[in-house]
């Protein structure tokens, strides 16, 4: 009697929780973003006699109800945790967590990738720059490259991909930048640096750019907001939050920015963006295609072109402080074949300036 009665509330339970849960998703207005995952969630998709005879309809709602599911979070970070310590998987979502440092197992060494980069920087050096021009290259590793060993991770082939890529663009100035940076220079739920802890990575690549700056008026400041790494989404766990933090100076304070990207003048911190989903475009704004720095302050009349991904986007204002006017392009956002209708090379410093997640995914670069 007493196990027909417990069976009886199983299911009922079980029932419960299916038809709560189905009303739920009825009930409830499709959420257009996650803010967890950084990404648009799947609408519902379009019917049609066409989608529906091809199946088309329904691979497509499926999608959909996994992206609409109520308590999704919730549910997502469960199935990690059991994944992590149940189950004992290496990652979830291609994301691991060693030390408390969360981050991407970015492996193999995609060598076609690395030339296809090379490939898009020699193209740039070709048909824009000359011998006024002193051409520069710097990598910076991903957070792997501290991690994989002893957390027993797989990861790229460091050295081969360097080598490789100073091998194919060859007229470059390397500057080696790795033996400056350990983990603890990074976010730890998110992919990038802190810029508080890379003002020895800048005044290296100006002082290697044979320029110099003075970093000992700057002012540490810290955000008044949790900052929650894209990590921290990705791998679904129940990661702290962290601080960002950002350098001020009498200099730095002087810049005049401008985004030609929205014709628009801007900050060197946009504090709109440092309240938002990804607290890290702050620094720059974040994803912007073309800026211009003007340092009215400067103690040259030297210019520098950056070519960079998002990393670049803290340490541009540091770099900024040993030159009159510092060009930061990023070419996931822009053609490199109409730079020179909105950038002048003459006379400039050039550096190229990227993190080894994106060489090793350079399709992204146009």
């Amino acid at each position: 009697m007493k196990n027909k009665l417990k069976n009886i509330i199983v299911t009922v339970s079980f029932a419960a929780l299916i038809f709560g849960l189905s009303v739920s998703f009825l009930l409830k207005p499709p959420a257009e973003f996650s803010d967890s995952e950084r990404r648009a969630l799947l609408q519902f998709p379009t019917l049609s006699v066409n989608s529906v005879l091809s199946g088309k309809f329904m691979s497509d709602f499926e999608s959909y109800t996994l992206d609409q599911f109520p308590l999704r979070d919730g549910f997502r970070t469960v199935k990690a945790l059991v994944s992590k310590h149940i189950f004992n998987q290496q990652d979830n979502n291609g994301i691991y967590v060693h030390d408390g440092y969360a981050a991407a197992m970015e492996y193999p060494l995609n060598s076609d990738s690395i030339t296809n980069a090379a490939n898009k920087f020699n193209f740039i050096k070709q048909k824009y720059l000359n011998e006024t021009n002193s051409i520069y290259l710097s990598l910076i590793p991903d957070k792997n490259f501290f991690l994989a060993k002893e957390s027993g991770r797989l990861s790229l082939d460091y050295e081969k991909l360097v080598k490789q890529l100073c091998e194919e663009m060859q007229d470059e100035k390397y500057i080696d930048i790795f033996p400056l940076l350990s983990i603890d220079d990074y976010y730890k739920t998110d992919t990038h640096w802190k810029q508080e802890n890379i003002d020895d990575v800048a005044e290296k690549l100006l002082d290697e750019m044979e320029t110099q700056a003075d970093f000992s008026s700057l002012t540490e400041n810290t955000l008044d907001v949790p900052f929650y790494g894209v990590y921290y989404g990705q791998s679904a766990l129940p990661l702290d939050a962290e601080e960002i933090k950002y350098f001020t100076s009498d200099m730095i304070d002087s810049f005049e920015v401008y985004d030609h990207q929205n014709g628009n003048p801007m900050k060197v911190y946009d504090m709109e963006k440092a309240q938002g989903k990804d607290p890290y475009e702050m620094f720059l704004s974040g994803s912007l295609s073309l800026i211009t720095i003007n340092n009215p302050k400067a103690l040259n009349d030297k210019n520098l072109v950056v070519f960079r991904d998002s990393f670049g986007s803290s340490i541009a204002p540091l770099l900024a402080t040993g030159y009159s006017k510092v060009t930061v392009v990023d070419i996931r956002y822009i053609q490199s074949s109409v730079l020179d209708r909105f950038v002048d090379f003459e006379n400039s410093d050039v550096l190229f300036l990227y993190s080894t997640l994106v060489l090793n995914n350079s399709e992204t670069l146009k």
